[in-house]
Order: structure tokens, then sequence, then C-alpha cells
């Protein structure tokens, strides 16, 4: 059921003010466009901070480090933001290590903010929630699919549902409202980020057609027949950005999806024919892009040097880890959006769509060929 928070701190945009952790990453950056477009002010806190960009009126770089409790207390002493959208983590080599530090970075900048008029912060997690972080993933009892958000927490350590807590935690000390986000694989445009298929994917082709290889389909038999979902970056800004806005969302979990289903069977052979390669599908095993693009980066140079591209380190463009966990997995993954839908989001994408302007972007930022 979905509980009401009184409005009286309801406000103009013009006199809100958004700080976005991870502004950098795929989900961070369609947030800080997203606000930006719509006439807030936005702190876009990453590490390194960077510099004003006039295509992004209104939007302030601030430079700390989430794990760093003296940088972020220097950097925000002075600002004061009502609105958080906290999208950013560090993976760690054990979920011991994930649940101290990406628990620890909730806890820090909100412990920085406790001097600002907080309203609403709003957290992007994901589907492992419901499956289980990455050294267990799917292993252990899963609930049915699709995940829906009543669904209790597994019996596992998880990094999600301690940043949960700190969230609830700094919520009812300090205030203000709350809502979670539960993504899955988030489709979006993001130089350097960690988890990145829709790029992986982008640079997995673009060597295929460079080298005349076919393009494999590097994932498991479960995953190429099934029925699935993804999540385009900008639904999911305009998503948070609706939960963080409306009182009647308050202090809520939300799975967001595209709102769409698909097979990759029936979508891989699409993706193939707009770079012009052959597609392979599912044969006997998975064929993991680990193993598939090894060695890979010399020929990225090469190519990068002949099609004179911005970014000749492949290792910026694509992390074969991460897209061969998505499609190496032996489950169905499908999600439902009934909770958001009844609470009034309309928002959707198609998830082919998403692919294919984010590989425009690409073009355009000369980042394939």
């Amino acid at each position: 059921m979905l509980r009401t928070v009184p409005t009286e701190k309801a406000s103009s945009n013009s006199a809100r003010t958004a700080l976005v952790a991870g502004a950098t990453g795929i989900a961070g950056a369609a947030i800080v466009d997203l606000l930006s477009a719509q006439g807030w002010t936005v702190l876009a806190l990453s590490r390194k901070g960077g510099s004003a960009d006039p295509a992004h009126p209104g939007v302030v770089p601030v430079a700390a480090d989430l794990t760093n409790p003296e940088s972020l207390s220097a950097a925000l002493e002075d600002q004061h933001p009502t609105h958080v959208f906290f999208t950013s983590w560090s993976r760690q080599e054990t979920e011991v290590e994930n649940i101290a530090v990406n628990s620890a970075m909730v806890r820090n900048l909100l412990t920085a903010l406790e001097h600002a008029p907080l309203e609403h912060v709003a957290l992007m997690t994901g589907l492992k929630h419901y499956m289980g972080p990455f050294e267990a993933y799917g292993e252990g009892p899963m609930p049915d699919t699709p995940f829906s958000e009543e669904e209790p927490r597994l019996p596992v350590d998880n990094f999600y549902y301690a940043q949960e807590d700190e969230l609830m935690a700094a919520a009812e000390r300090q205030g203000f409202a709350w809502s979670v986000h539960r993504a899955h694989t988030v489709i979006g445009f993001a130089v350097g980020n960690a988890m990145n298929m829709g790029q992986t994917l982008a640079a997995q082709a673009t060597l295929c057609r460079g080298l005349d290889l076919p393009f494999v389909f590097p994932g498991s038999e479960t995953q190429w027949n099934s029925v699935t979902d993804m999540t385009d970056a900008g639904l999911l800004a305009e998503h948070m950005l609706w939960a963080a806005t409306d009182p009647n969302t308050a202090n809520e979990a939300f799975n967001v999806v595209n709102g769409d289903v698909f097979r990759w069977r029936s979508l891989w052979p699409r993706l193939a024919e707009y770079f012009g390669v052959e597609p392979a599908g599912f044969d006997t095993k998975p064929r993991p892009l680990e193993e598939q693009m090894a060695d890979m980066d010399e020929a990225w140079e090469k190519l990068a040097a002949r099609h004179n591209l911005a970014e000749p380190d492949l290792s910026r463009l694509a992390t074969w880890w991460h897209t061969d966990a998505d499609l190496g997995r032996n489950i169905e993954v499908l999600t439902d959006m009934s909770k958001s839908r009844v609470a009034g989001f309309t928002g959707y994408r198609r998830t082919e769509d998403a692919f294919k302007e984010l590989f425009g972007r690409l073009r355009a930022e000369q980042l394939i060929p």
C-alpha cells in the first residue's frame, strides 16, 4: 500500500536543488540531463567533479569522494539540496566488502547533508535484490517471476539491503521521504562505466565488423530463449523524478523496467543487422565475451586510429564480465511494473529502440565508427 506524506514542503522546480551522486554514470548522467532540462539546480557529484557545461544550465559540478566523510563534509557544507538521487556504487571483491563500502557511501553522504532541507532521497538499486549478489547469483532460493516488490529479502548478504537500511535510518533521523528504484540492466551512455551492456555490445559488434567475425551471443540457452526485459537510463531518470516529487509515492520501493518484453533470440539478429555483422546465436554452451574478446585491446586501438575514434581504450567502453554475468544466467529474469503503473507512472520505452538510440549517440560522439 502506498503511503502519503504532507505536501507543505512542495515547491516549484526553480526553488528545488537536487544532488545527484554518481553524476557521470549511466543513470546519474541521465538524471542530470532531465533535471537540467526541467529547470532544477543540480549538484552533480562525482569523484573528479569536472567543469561546468554550457549545454546544461544550472548544473554545478561537485568533486567529492563518497567513501571519505571529510571530503563530503568539505564539499557540501555550503550546499542545501532538497532532493538527492543516489546512483553510485563501488564494486568490491566480496559481498561482505560490498556491504561495508556501499552502505558507508550512503551513510556518509546523508550524514554530510544533515544540515540540508532534504525532502526526498531516491536510491537506485537493481534486480540483485531478488536474485542475490554476484557471488551467489541465482544460486539460492528465488521468488517466481515476474519479480514483485512485495517479495521478502533473500536470506543472504546483499549490499542493496544494507543501502536500504542506511537510507531508512537516515530518513527516520532527518525527516525526509525516500524511494528505492530496482532497475534491470540499464541501457545508457557513460564512458568508463563498470556495468554497461549497451556500450559493450556496440564494442563487440564493431570489433566483429572490423575483423570479419560473427556477432556471437555470449550467454546461456535460458537467456537466449526466455522472455526478459531491460531499463533505459532516460526512463529510469523519469521514474526516479516521478517518485521523488509525488507525495503519494513516499517511502516505497519500485521496480523500473521499460514496459516491453523480448527474447534475445529475436533481438540479437536485429542488433547484428544494425551493425552489418553476421549473427550467431546460442549453440550448445555459453561463449563468454571475456573469452571471445580476450586480447582485443590492440585491435581496438588500431580500429580507433583508423576511424579517428575518441576513445582508444577498449576497457572504458566495454565491460565483458558484466555482460557475461547478465546474459549467462540460467534463470528467467522478468519484472513486474504493476506497482508503478497503479501509482500513476506511465513511462515506456521499446528496448530495441533504446539500444539503437544509444548506438546512434556512440556514433555521434565518435566512439564507434
